[in-house]
């Protein structure tokens, strides 16, 4: 059945929207013409790391590119690198990542379809194992692949070269990875591979190796890497400054909240997914002060929650907020308290007492006693209550004490 594609101006419009760096576009525009004019689809290629199965909303910005690109009729492909994660991705690394065996990374690969499920067309994804083609390779086969690429150009990978420069150790089988990855896109034959800018070098070995074999050499397109809920590191659990894909609709919320006020654009366009000109339109009014930034951190968390859940559910969760935060004089910055064990449920005395909200449990249960407790806005009254806390909760107690708690 014949495809109905937008025209070249509106397709690239869309194509570009958010993109770091796009090489070549020129190459890129004809593409996109020759795509049009014999009704074929492009096939666009992303790469994803089954050794990170919890996806947040950093991820869902390459993600979203690829489902713009789904949106547009192009064929989206999804290479689930069980064969690669087995080598350790070093991108970004100041030494060698752990390796997974095949089974972990399948394992994970399908967590990972799941909650990238939450952004892409599945109806349409192609979805494929690097394992596939990379574990029939021979050694001569890896030899010849290797003789392709030398140790200079390996070096001028920045995080290569600040290993080297700075001693430490790089592992041969390191090397192996973007050639590995590059293979990927010989092997299905890619017209345009997406990643993030961290991985602007791998992309175009992509393309380097794609020639060497006398094919059509695909475009690469990267997008910014945006940074965790602190403004300053790169979105990461370890960290835990991430806004995950699965997170409850409150935790959203409360996390979009607490980002810096000079993320508040950039939360809007690359985690909302806004316009450009929606994006522009916010700065604007943030930076002549008719928009309060608070104000404009509600509309971000709103836009987030109904990206990965709908316009009712946002508009409940800052219904929520309002309740717990706006009407009760909440604090902007608020300390946590992480209980490392047990849980998650948790009596509320225990909680009180050993977060130092209270200096003991019979000084939590007076307080109790008088109406002093709340949870989350609401009155806590029994002193016997227990209290799950696998997400984060907020403590008051008096007036001016207030806590979130949560399990590990």
């Amino acid at each position: 059945m014949a495809t109905h594609f937008p025209t070249l101006n509106e397709q690239m419009d869309v194509i570009s929207a958010g993109t770091a760096e796009i090489l070549p576009q020129d190459e890129l525009a004809q593409k996109v013409e020759h795509s049009i004019k014999t009704n074929t689809p492009l096939r666009v290629k992303l790469g994803c790391d089954p050794s990170r199965p919890d996806l947040h909303i950093g991820h869902a910005v390459v993600l979203q590119k690829l489902r713009d690109f789904q949106d547009l009729g192009h064929h989206g492909i999804l290479i689930v690198g069980d064969f690669t994660a087995s080598i350790g991705d070093p991108t970004g690394k100041s030494k060698t990542r752990p390796a997974l065996t095949i089974e972990e990374t399948r394992e994970f690969g399908r967590s990972y379809f799941e909650q990238a499920g939450k952004v892409l067309n599945t109806d349409t994804i192609e979805i494929v194992h690097n394992s596939d083609w990379l574990d029939k390779m021979t050694f001569t086969d890896v030899i010849k692949l290797s003789a392709k690429y030398t140790v200079a150009q390996m070096l001028e990978r920045d995080d290569f070269s600040k290993r080297y420069k700075s001693g430490q150790p790089i592992s041969i089988h390191e090397f192996l990875y973007p050639l590995a990855q590059g293979m990927d896109s010989v092997a299905i034959k890619s017209d345009v591979e997406l990643g993030g800018t961290d991985q602007k070098f791998n992309l175009l070995v992509g393309r380097a190796l794609q020639k060497e074999e006398g094919m059509s050499a695909q475009c690469c397109i990267m997008m910014p890497i945006l940074e965790g809920t602190d403004g300053v590191e790169k979105m990461s659990k370890s960290l835990d400054n991430y806004i995950g894909v699965t997170d409850s609709p409150r935790d959203m919320f409360g996390k979009t909240m607490s980002i810096p006020d000079n993320m508040i654009s950039r939360y809007y366009q690359y985690g909302g997914w806004a316009s450009p000109e929606e994006t522009t339109a916010m700065q604007t009014a943030l930076e002549s002060g008719e928009l309060h930034p608070r104000t404009a951190k509600v509309q971000v968390a709103q836009s987030i929650i109904e990206r990965y859940y709908d316009k009712q559910t946002a508009e409940a969760a800052f219904a929520e907020f309002e309740r717990i935060f706006v009407k009760k004089d909440v604090p902007d910055e608020i300390d946590e308290f992480v209980f490392e064990e047990g849980g998650p449920t948790f009596g509320i005395l225990t909680i009180l007492s050993t977060s130092g909200m209270c200096k003991s449990n019979g000084e939590a249960r007076r307080m109790i006693k008088q109406n002093a407790v709340s949870v989350d806005g609401e009155k806590c009254t029994d002193p016997e209550a227990e209290l799950d806390i696998t997400e984060k909760r907020l403590i008051k107690v008096g007036k001016k004490r207030f806590l979130y708690v949560r399990a590990k």
